[in-house]
């Protein structure tokens, strides 16, 4: 009588098998944190060149990420005027930022990181057109 071959699992399912596992976690951690940046396509605004020239990037969209500094003032209809430390390539500045009365479901509180869409509107204020939680 002939003897049986015996399977046995080989060493590169075994490393395939764990590398698929983690590329899946991975992905998973990538997919629920957003991918990072939700603002990906707008570009970057520099603090420096903001405080330098705010009238002439009016009309412009940006984003950046920041932390909520204080809050500076508040109007039922305009909104809340915030300060905001955003880090650029000169190091940390403070911004004063108009979060609109619409965005008021969004609970800002001192130390929170948040990303910023924004436009530089009239008389160079940074209005946000939306934020999310970093």
């Amino acid at each position: 009588m002939g003897r049986r071959a015996q399977s046995q699992v080989h060493a590169g399912w075994l490393v395939a098998a764990f590398v698929g596992i983690a590329a899946l976690l991975v992905g998973g951690f990538f997919w629920m944190r957003g991918g990072g940046d939700p603002f990906r396509t707008d570009q970057d605004l520099d603090p420096a060149t903001y405080l330098e020239y705010a009238l002439s990037l009016r009309g412009n969209t940006y984003k950046f990420e920041g932390i909520v500094h204080n809050s500076l003032a508040w109007d039922p209809v305009r909104g809340r005027l915030i300060s905001v430390e955003v880090t650029g390539p000169k190091g940390p500045e403070l911004l004063p930022v108009l979060v609109p009365s619409n965005l008021d479901a969004v609970n800002l509180q001192k130390g929170q990181r948040f990303w910023f869409r924004v436009k530089i509107v009239e008389n160079g204020v940074i209005f946000v057109e939306d934020l999310r939680k970093s």
